[in-house]
């Protein structure tokens, strides 16, 4: 099981889980309680309830580079194309825009 915080505006958000068998969003019960809260995506609106889907889900995916630095990633982390999860959490801590992804290590 890996798992990652996801940050809208540097404001933790909501955790995304991947197990053996789906991934998982839910937002943080704190960011719920804020105010000033956005939906991290339209496909994903702002929710208590668990969102739950066999593949990643399409606004997490395109967050991963595509083309030359895609390459790039695969090759420099030695990251399988077809790991989503892995692909993310290494290239999405910094993503172009107001979401950020960052692994929650076990340790």
């Amino acid at each position: 099981m890996r798992k990652a915080n996801v940050f809208m505006y540097n404001l933790l958000a909501g955790e995304l889980i991947e197990d053996e068998n789906s991934y998982t969003f839910t937002y943080n019960k704190n960011y719920l309680n804020n105010p000033n809260k956005e939906s991290i995506s339209l496909t994903l609106p702002i929710s208590n309830k668990i969102y739950k889907s066999k593949i990643m889900f399409p606004f997490f995916d395109g967050l991963i580079p595509e083309g030359w630095l895609l390459e790039i990633a695969e090759k420099n982390w030695k990251i399988n194309p077809r790991d989503r999860m892995g692909l993310l959490l290494k290239c999405c801590k910094d993503c172009i825009g107001a979401v950020s992804i960052i692994e929650i290590s076990d340790e």
